[in-house]
C-alpha cells in the first residue's frame, strides 16, 4: 500500500483532520517565512500535543541551523526531519550524529536527468521528488524512471491523479500539500478523498 504524507498543517483544525482521516505521516513547515503554512518551533509544539499517535510528525526545513532541527527531534516534536534546502551530505551526518534514530529526507526539485543522478546518490533515508516546493504542479513523472531507491512523490498530486501516479511510478510514498486546500486552507472532503486514492489497491 502506497503510505501518504499531508503537510503543511497549520491549524488546530488541520489536526482534527488528520486525526479522523490518519495518514501515514503530516509535515510542518518551520521557519520558512515565505510559506503562509510556516510555524515557529513554539507552534509546532503546540499542534504536536493534539496529534494522534497514529500518524507520524515530520518537521520540515530550508537550511535552518542544526540545533534548530535537531531539539525538535529530540524533544519529540517532530520524529523525521525533511530537507529542502541546499542541506548536504555533512549536514545529514550531523543530524544523525546529534538526534540518532531519527530518519533524515532530502526533497530534489526535478527539472533533468542530472537532478535524479544527485537524488539516487544522496545520503538521506528516504528522497523526495518534487516540481518545485508549493507551486502545486506536476513535473515530468518520466524522469522518475532512472530512480533506484525508494522515494516520495511530490508536486500537483491530487485525489483524481493520484492512482495513476501510483501505477506508472510505484513510489513509497506520496506528499501532498497545496491541493488539498481550499482557499489556502486544508480541506477535510480533498484530504479524506487523497487518502484513500492513495490507499487503494
Amino acid at each position: 500500500m502506497t503510505k501518504i504524507k499531508i503537510c503543511g498543517l497549520y491549524r488546530s483544525g488541520d489536526i482534527r483532520y488528520v486525526n479522523q482521516v490518519k495518514p501515514d505521516w503530516c509535515g510542518f513547515i518551520i521557519n520558512f517565512p515565505k510559506s503562509h503554512r510556516s510555524l515557529a518551533p513554539e507552534k509546532v509544539r503546540s499542534l504536536r500535543r493534539e496529534l494522534d499517535d497514529a500518524v507520524v510528525p515530520v518537521g520540515v526545513f530550508v537550511n535552518q541551523p542544526v540545533d534548530t532541527v535537531v531539539a525538535l527531534l529530540n524533544d519529540g516534536t517532530v520524529s523525521i526531519a525533511q530537507l529542502h534546502g541546499q542541506e548536504d551530505a555533512a549536514y545529514i551526518a550531523a543530524l544523525r550524529a546529534a538526534a540518532p534514530g531519527h530518519p533524515v529526507w532530502k526533497a530534489y526539485k526535478v527539472r533533468s536527468p542530472e537532478d535524479l543522478a544527485a537524488a539516487n546518490h544522496s545520503t538521506a533515508d528516504l528522497i523526495i521528488l518534487d516540481n518545485g516546493y508549493g507551486t502545486g504542479e506536476t513535473f515530468d513523472w518520466s524522469l522518475a524512471e532512472s530512480i533506484t531507491r525508494p522515494w516520495l512523490l511530490a508536486g500537483g498530486l491530487t485525489p483524481q491523479n493520484i492512482p495513476e501516479a501510483v501505477t506508472l511510478l510505484h513510489p513509497y510514498g506520496l506528499d501532498i500539500s497545496s491541493r488539498v486546500e481550499t482557499e489556502k486552507k486544508k480541506d477535510f472532503d480533498k484530504i479524506q478523498a487523497a487518502v484513500a486514492a492513495a490507499r487503494k489497491d
